[in-house]
């Protein structure tokens, strides 16, 4: 049985995907490294919020950022975000 330190980093993941533009985000990350100015591009989202949003993916432990010359390019710490975020958005698919 898990102990409580898991259910509280739970809650913190899940707090941290709790934002729909979050959401998008680590989809889009699940294809793959994206640098910023691509995930504005795909999002259609101004660059300020996107950058804050990933700030608290990044807090959370759900992506990393690894420089590539002038940008940095992040990507999803664990894939298992990505199948979670998927199970999510397909599940409320079924419903409607």
């Amino acid at each position: 049985m898990p102990g409580p330190d898991s259910y509280e980093a739970a809650g913190e993941l899940l707090r941290a995907l709790s934002a729909p533009l979050r959401i998008r985000i680590v989809t889009e990350l699940a294809g793959g490294p994206r640098c910023v100015h691509e995930l504005v591009e795909m999002l259609g989202a101004p660059q300020p919020l996107v950058s804050q949003h990933l700030r608290v993916l990044r807090g959370a432990g759900v992506v990393r950022g690894a420089r590539r010359g002038r940008e940095i390019a992040y990507t999803l710490i664990d894939e298992h975000v990505a199948h979670i975020v998927a199970d999510a958005v397909s599940h409320v698919g079924e419903d409607r």
